[in-house]
């Protein structure tokens, strides 16, 4: 029984060690991931900032604001 625990023992660290080795990503892919996300950032923000999303989303925080409690 002794060999039987020693050797699921070992097949659980040595599976461990081996996810280890590829889990998380690397620093290119970090670097992916963040151009990614600021030109999703920059396009959300032209969007936000034309003229007709800003001028109805200031006319839904006028609405809201000028509403009745």
């Amino acid at each position: 029984m002794y060999q039987a625990v020693r050797a699921r023992l070992r097949a659980l660290v040595c599976g461990t060690r081996k996810a280890r080795r590829d889990a998380g990503m690397v620093t290119s892919e970090y670097a992916m991931g963040i151009v990614a996300a600021v030109a999703f950032s920059v396009v959300l923000y032209k969007v936000v900032t034309s003229g007709p999303v800003s001028t109805a989303l200031r006319n839904i925080v006028q609405q809201a604001l000028d509403g009745r409690m």
